[in-house]
């Protein structure tokens, strides 16, 4: 019995349908988990589908390429996804305007101390270029800092991991830490989960508060922009 399962699933784990339907499913039931928690910041459904998944891998014994071959629509989509962040920029464009130089104050801090701050601490201990190149654009989405740590001669699957890893991070803390901190601006606060922790953040600042939400993904947007336009800078003046 356990030698047919085993073939079985030597057939299925070659057919890239099973991997976009685990991710889903996987998803699925992080979402479930966290509106049975009523939301709370440990149950976050990206944390748990990627806890997961990464779980399953390891069981299974399947290399990290075989699982992004099925499942790289889902990678493919987050293009996309970005660039319908322009949606509630637009809707709010009246909120931005009266808010426009706190907003790019905000950008420019948190922008430049997210990449110095990473950058710096790794120089110190010794990190090689190309892992410095990787850690520069971890604060902004995926597709955007991937193409970034490519044109800076970093490894872009590393910068992948580590843009995942500062999003979970910014989604456990974001709500606890200004909580604590009696920050009761939504519009601030969802703006602070944008620059700092990207898509991760704005999906948890939406489920805090709409207002929240929509100011966190006008940030994302806005970091991708300003961070694309300083690499570009930077690697104009140094080549």
């Amino acid at each position: 019995m356990n030698s047919d399962l085993a073939q079985i699933w030597v057939y299925l784990s070659t057919r890239p349908l099973l991997w976009l339907t685990l991710t889903l499913a996987a998803y699925v039931i992080g979402e479930t988990i966290s509106v049975h928690f009523k939301r709370h910041a440990l149950a976050n459904p990206v944390v748990i589908a990627a806890g997961l998944l990464t779980l399953l891998l390891i069981l299974t014994g399947t290399p990290y390429q075989s699982y992004f071959e099925g499942a790289q629509f889902v990678h493919f989509m987050l293009g996309p996804a970005t660039v319908a962040l322009a949606i509630p920029l637009y809707h709010n464009l009246g909120r931005v305007r009266r808010a426009l130089v706190p907003m790019a104050v905000a950008l420019f801090a948190g922008s430049v101390t997210a990449a110095v701050s990473a950058v710096g601490i790794a120089w110190l201990l010794g990190a090689p270029p190309e892992i410095l190149a990787s850690l520069a654009p971890k604060s902004v989405t995926a597709p955007i800092a991937m193409e970034l740590a490519k044109s800076l001669g970093g490894i872009p699957s590393l910068t992948a991991v580590l843009v995942v890893a500062t999003g979970i991070i910014g989604a456990l803390m974001v709500t606890p830490l200004l909580n604590a901190l009696r920050f009761k601006n939504y519009a601030a606060r969802g703006f602070a989960a944008g620059v700092t922790s990207h898509g991760i953040g704005t999906a948890r600042a939406f489920q805090v508060s709409e207002l929240a939400g929509t100011f966190a993904g006008i940030a994302m947007g806005l970091n991708g922009a300003l961070t694309s336009l300083i690499v570009l800078i930077w690697l104009a003046l140094s080549g």
